[in-house]
């Protein structure tokens, strides 16, 4: 099933009342997004030494143990909350690379306001212009769907648009990391831009 909002509509009660599956399916579509999050900031505060898909799976592993803490019920709350989990297994993470075992609350809160800042950005970055606040209210986050429509693009495509959107690299970074030319990285980042607005379903 999908992860739109009539799924969390449908899913959420189901899964509140200790439905397993439901909780699954609940779930699974916030991989893509919690994977990117995790990856940006992996990449800031661990040198890439972990691996985001892991984290996540070990977010959903907590999140299926303390879904009876959660109270919302739409899916910005639902995906809110996810993000909590995530900036605790993260908070975790970079203990453990320090050091120590001492849990940090403040820390936990600054890797939830990054995570949450993050995910404004996504928001931010590539909402069509000619779309309207009451267009936008309707469609499901629209982080979310740009996390899912990027992992569908080729890994080049994928690549290009994380380092120079969300990381804010500039060309010659990007082109140092890709170990490509600046002319060839920027005609990547056009073409890259172009198939996921496609993919969006946003005019070009």
């Amino acid at each position: 099933m999908s992860g739109s909002g009539q799924a969390v509509e449908f899913l959420l009660p189901l899964a509140k009342a200790g439905q397993a599956d439901a909780l699954g399916q609940l779930l699974e579509p916030y991989r893509n997004y919690l994977e990117l999050l995790a990856r940006l900031q992996i990449g800031r505060r661990l040198q890439s030494k972990v691996d985001a898909a892991d984290l996540v799976q070990e977010t959903f592993l907590d999140a299926h143990a303390t879904f009876a803490e959660f109270r919302g019920s739409t899916e910005r709350e639902l995906v809110g909350w996810l993000r909590q989990v995530l900036a605790y297994n993260l908070a975790s993470l970079v203990r453990r690379y320090c050091g120590t075992r001492r849990r940090n609350v403040e820390l936990e809160r600054e890797l939830a306001r990054e995570l949450d800042e993050s995910s404004q950005t996504l928001d931010r970055g590539f909402v069509a212009a000619n779309s309207s606040p009451s267009q936008q209210a309707v469609r499901r986050e629209q982080a979310v769907l740009l996390a899912d429509a990027l992992g569908r693009l080729p890994a080049d495509y994928r690549e290009v648009i994380i380092l120079r959107q969300l990381e804010g690299l500039s060309f010659p970074e990007v082109a140092r990391q890709m170990k490509r030319s600046q002319e060839s990285v920027k005609k990547l980042w056009v073409r890259g831009l172009a198939r996921l607005r496609g993919a969006l379903g946003e005019e070009p």
